[in-house]
């Protein structure tokens, strides 16, 4: 039996961000007797022991932080070290351009940019590096992917033939269970007389948490009982932390940290609130609808995102008035026939599908491969 065709996939880490469970959606969907994962990191994530589990194999190189001379040589050595790279999929922003020259030098046939994003982080200096590392991306990659039109429209602005994977999920795992709502809020110390608002993300300046502390607070004032549940983790949480005890409502914020039963928060929840200064094509959002959660939602994310089960509104950022009266008036009832209808809604982000269309990209790579030799995939993509 032919073994499966390795895929390695370029990430800083693989942790509970939005790309990286989208990676995980599309793993577990595959058929991973033909096409199996790889995953090359700097740092230890979540996922890394369900990685392994499925079959994958997890490879460190020196972080990018650590200086680019470090970084570039941790590629060619590990390049060197895997000389039977066939397909490399990176997923690092405009450091992109940086991983896939190195591959190109080493003479991986097959080189990939996804972008899931619309803007970069980081300061002047380090959005300068960023800038000139991705003006690579167009000469070293040999196949362009982006989770929506303006993802790539940002990372490729001279390319204008590249494939729209959207973003997509596990539906099943997040209509919402009634069981789910309880259980999640008894562990948190709420009733039904409680509103419980939540946000899903890092925390870092492109999720905009301390808007949402801001807001949350004008809501607080009004509504006594109301609570806010950040889950994730990230360089700013302790400076969010200090924030809400000046805004005081401290004791009405929790801090939940990376959580494994994402589902289950979102069910126990009642609005979903996400301000982000920028965004490609948030997975957390799709979550959060197929829960048959009410999103409030800054316009500066693509529309694409809605799944039209009437449960988004977007608000520009420059209105934060509206923003308070929005959350406080977007409570929905859910139940099991609402969410017969978003599953129905839900169904274009399904991984299922998605999983398919890669998988058959990708196999469609290695047929050629075996057809005309690896040198036809440098002048035929």
């Amino acid at each position: 039996m032919r073994e499966p065709l390795r895929v390695l996939h370029a990430v800083v880490n693989m942790n509970r961000g939005g790309a990286e469970t989208l990676l995980m959606n599309l793993y577990r969907s595959m058929d991973r007797k033909r096409i199996q994962f790889d995953f090359l990191t700097s740092f230890e994530g979540v996922y890394d022991d369900e990685i392994r589990r499925l079959g994958g194999r997890i490879y460190r190189i020196p972080s990018i932080r650590n200086g680019p001379k470090k970084y570039v040589k941790g590629l060619d050595t590990f390049f060197s070290e895997h000389s039977d790279t066939m397909i490399i999929h990176s997923h690092m922003d405009k450091l992109s351009g940086i991983v896939l020259e190195r591959a190109e030098k080493a003479g991986v046939p097959v080189r990939i940019a996804h972008s899931h994003n619309t803007s970069s982080e980081g300061n002047r200096l380090i959005k300068i590096y960023k800038w000139s590392a991705g003006k690579k991306i167009k000469s070293s990659a040999t196949h362009f992917i982006a989770c929506s039109k303006e993802a790539g429209r940002w990372l490729f602005p001279d390319q204008n033939d590249y494939l729209v994977l959207t973003n997509t999920i596990r539906t099943e795992t997040f209509l919402f269970n009634k069981m789910n709502r309880r259980r999640i809020r008894v562990q948190l110390g709420l009733n039904e007389t409680h509103t419980l608002y939540g946000h899903v993300g890092r925390f870092q300046t492109q999720k905009n948490h301390p808007y949402l502390l801001k807001r949350f607070a004008a809501v607080h004032a009004a509504e006594p009982s109301a609570r806010l549940i950040l889950i994730g983790s990230g360089p700013q949480e302790h400076d969010l932390r200090k924030l809400a005890s000046r805004l005081g409502i401290n004791r009405a914020v929790m801090f939940a940290g990376i959580q494994e039963d994402i589902a289950g928060f979102l069910h126990a929840m009642d609005v979903f609130i996400f301000p982000s200064l920028h965004e490609g094509l948030p997975v957390s959002v799709i979550e959060a609808q197929t829960a048959g959660l009410p999103c409030l939602l800054a316009d500066t994310i693509t529309p694409d995102i809605d799944i039209q089960a009437g449960l988004c509104r977007f608000l520009p950022l420059s209105d934060p008035e509206r923003w308070e009266k929005m959350m406080a008036g977007l409570i929905v009832r859910r139940n099991e026939r609402r969410s017969r209808l978003i599953e129905k809604k839900a169904g274009l982000f399904d991984s299922k599908q998605a999983a398919e269309d890669l998988q058959s990209f990708y196999e469609s790579r290695r047929r050629e491969a075996d057809r005309y030799g690896s040198d036809y995939l440098y002048t035929n993509v």
